[in-house]
């Protein structure tokens, strides 16, 4: 089985990139986010025309995360238990799905802003449900993937020193993530070393891409039983390239099941 995930900013926008991806990716699961659609406005249409069923959640501005599958689509739950409001408003930034024998999240972590944005408390609250959200001691397979919008350690960007003391690196942030994986995960790459650093985002800004000035923070956190049975994993850094790419690229996962 091979599981994807992919924060594509704006799936409307992207969605030429994403069918001619599907098309030669062979992906059996997808995990979307950042659709910038409402649930009822999700393009459906190309997904169920090459076999996947899709669960959507959205609300139509910022936020929006989606599933498609084409090996099963059970349980879906919209929502993390327990998740946070902003501003009154519990965004669309969770969704889960049992896929062909896997349970699967999709998740859009906030950004959190600036460390002292109201933006920033509600993504540590975010990942403090997020963690209490996994199960422990489940033997079935079970993932996170998504945009955690957190470099796990100074080796997964491309400069500390230009980035130190802000968010996606702050000691809070990094320990709330480790808290996620304390509840029995572990990311599906080995810690990222200095030569080789898997980067899954580019800003568009500033020639980041070319220069190859990346972030690692779309992540995927797999239990013993889903991280067991990883063949293989990568980032597909073409689809960072060219005209209408989103700023990150695809985490792809391959698994025997």
């Amino acid at each position: 089985m091979r599981i994807a995930t992919w924060n594509v900013n704006s799936i409307k926008a992207r969605l030429p990139r994403v069918e001619a991806w599907l098309d030669s990716a062979d992906v059996d699961v997808l995990c979307l986010q950042e659709l910038k659609c409402d649930g009822d406005a999700f393009p459906y249409g190309p997904f169920t025309d090459r076999g996947y069923e899709v669960a959507a959640l959205g609300t139509g501005r910022w936020n929006g995360v989606a599933i498609a599958s084409r090996v099963g689509l059970d349980d879906v739950e919209r929502g993390l238990p327990g998740q946070p409001e902003f501003n009154g408003e519990a965004e669309p930034r969770a969704i889960a799905a049992t896929c062909g024998g896997i349970r699967l999240w999709s998740l859009y972590v906030p950004n959190g802003r600036d460390a002292e944005d109201p933006h920033y408390t509600y993504k540590l609250e975010f990942l403090s449900a997020l963690a209490d959200a996994v199960p422990v001691g489940d033997a079935a397979p079970f993932a996170l993937l998504g945009d955690m919008n957190i470099c796990p350690t100074d080796e997964d960007l491309w400069s500390i020193a230009d980035w130190a003391g802000t968010t996606h690196v702050t000691a809070p942030e990094r320990d709330a993530l480790a808290a996620v994986e304390s509840r029995g995960l572990a990311d599906v790459f080995p810690r990222a070393l200095k030569h080789d650093r898997p980067f899954t985002f580019w800003d568009y800004r500033n020639l980041d891409f070319p220069k190859n000035r990346g972030m690692r923070i779309d992540l995927v956190l797999a239990n013993p039983a889903a991280r067991e049975a990883v063949d293989d994993a990568y980032v597909d850094r073409n689809e960072r390239k060219g005209k209408g790419a989103s700023d990150h690229a695809p985490v792809v996962v391959d698994l025997t099941l």
